[in-house]
C-alpha cells in the first residue's frame, strides 16, 4: 500500500489533533490553561529559565508567554528574579507553591497521556517515535 505525502501529512494532523484535544481537557481539568501548563512545565524540567527561552521552547510569541508569566506570577506561582550573570536579564523561577502544582499536575497528566496513546503497544510507541523524529528532522533538513 503507498501512502502519499498529502494522506501522511492528513493523519498525523487528525492524531496531533485528537492528542491535544485529551492534553486540553485533562490540562484545563486541573484548573490550568495549556500555555500556563506549559510554562510552569518547562520550569519544573529546565530550573530557572529566561522569559524568551520560555517562550521559544512551549511556540509562544513574546506578548503570550509575557502575560502567561505575569498571571502565574499573580497567583503566586512564578517569580521573576534578577539574572546575576545579567543586571538587564530576568530569570523565571517556581515558587514553592508553584512546585507543588506543576509536581502534581504533570504526575497527574503523564497518567492521562499514558490512557490517550494506549492504543499502541511500548514497542509501536517507541517505533512511532523513532519514525516521527526522522520524519521531523528529514523535513527540517529541507526548510535550510
Amino acid at each position: 500500500m503507498k501512502t502519499s505525502g498529502t494522506h501522511l501529512w492528513l493523519i498525523l494532523w487528525k492524531a496531533y489533533d485528537t492528542l491535544r484535544t485529551h492534553a486540553e481537557r485533562h490540562i484545563e481539568s486541573l484548573g490550568l490553561c495549556l500555555s500556563d501548563f506549559g510554562v510552569l512545565e518547562a520550569l519544573l524540567h529546565k530550573g530557572p529559565l529566561p522569559v524568551n527561552t520560555i517562550g521559544s521552547l512551549i511556540r509562544l510569541t513574546s506578548g503570550s508567554i509575557t502575560a502567561a508569566v505575569d498571571r502565574l506570577e499573580r497567583k503566586g506561582l512564578v517569580e521573576r528574579r534578577n539574572d546575576a550573570g545579567d543586571r538587564r536579564a530576568r530569570v523565571v523561577h517556581l515558587t514553592a507553591s508553584g512546585r507543588s502544582l506543576i509536581s502534581c499536575a504533570f504526575a497527574d497528566h503523564e497518567t492521562a497521556m499514558e490512557r490517550a496513546v494506549s492504543g499502541l503497544t511500548a514497542a509501536e510507541r517507541a517505533e512511532a517515535a523513532t519514525l516521527l523524529k526522522k520524519l521531523g528532522l528529514s523535513a527540517q533538513a529541507m526548510l535550510q
